[in-house]
């Protein structure tokens, strides 16, 4: 058996009823074989990132207790997207989505593999994924960056308004 390994898992949706779909994420990443939903964050609402033509994101973060590895649990992952009417072969990158589940951080692995790269490349720059993983996980360190509080501190945040 695997040994267990606390993963961060970014969620972000706009469209439909994002919140909801946030929710509902949720449950299915604690549903997941050999995986504990230890802990999620508060939703943010921020502007779209990369292409501003679109809808405000809700974003969170969870963090998991898991014993698959990073690519048993991106493949799961990827699966929750899908049932939630995610389809990444046809979507554009940017664009607007049902919902986006990016692997973080697994443990304190760096991990570069096609289709698969943690500690996620934009995540010291991103403030929707920062803050509400810095709310769960202050003493996370993002590998060849440094603490994720650093990070934080170190970008914008005023554009970041909770939800609820």
């Amino acid at each position: 058996m695997n040994t267990h390994t606390v993963a961060l898992v970014g969620l972000g949706a706009n469209l439909g009823d994002a919140v909801a779909t946030l929710r509902h994420a949720f449950q299915h990443l604690d549903a997941m074989p050999h995986t504990r939903l230890l802990r999620t964050s508060r939703l943010y609402r921020t502007p779209a990132w990369g292409r501003t033509d679109q809808p405000d994101f809700i974003n969170a973060v969870a963090m998991l207790d898991t014993a698959l590895t990073a690519r048993e649990l991106l493949d799961a992952m990827l699966d929750i997207e899908h049932a939630a009417g995610r389809d990444r072969d046809t979507g554009d990158r940017w664009g607007p989505r049902t919902l986006d589940l990016d692997l973080l951080l697994f443990g304190n692995q760096s991990i570069d593999e096609p289709g698969l790269h943690v500690p996620h490349p934009h995540l010291h720059e991103r403030s929707f994924a920062l803050a509400p993983l810095v709310e769960i996980a202050p003493d996370a360190m993002i590998p060849g960056i440094g603490p994720a509080r650093a990070a934080l501190a170190s970008i914008d945040t005023s554009q970041l308004k909770l939800v609820g």
